[in-house]
């Protein structure tokens, strides 16, 4: 329980940083942690809960394919956490597709580094 709160502190500073301005704000499903809700403020950062635990999401780069295809690529840095007190870092790679206005189709992998006993 005290690291659910650790983490779930972690995300605050984040969330209420990006309220101070106009945000771009994003919620979808995926199968991340289990299935799963997805939150995403600003492009930048991603929140995940699901049935399997929790993770968060920092997209530190964002690029694309060519200007004339709605493909875009990104990676970034973040931590998951599990409900039986699994966690550690992992690394977001991913593609996103913009299918039309407001609704975009991402598929991501993140390589995990455990740091549970």
């Amino acid at each position: 329980m005290k690291k659910q709160i650790m983490l779930a502190a972690a995300l605050l500073p984040s969330v209420s940083m990006a309220a101070n301005q106009p945000t771009n704000f994003s919620v979808g499903m995926a199968v991340d942690q289990q299935l799963s809700v997805v939150v995403e403020i600003d492009d930048k950062y991603r929140g995940i809960i699901g049935n399997d635990g929790m993770a968060f999401d920092y997209i530190a780069k964002r690029g694309s394919f060519e200007q004339n295809m709605p493909l875009t690529w990104y990676v970034g840095v973040g931590g998951w956490y599990e409900w039986d007190d699994e966690f550690g870092f992992r690394v977001p790679l991913g593609v996103n597709w913009d299918l039309s206005k407001e609704w975009d189709l991402y598929a991501q992998i993140h390589p995990e580094l455990d740091l549970y006993k």
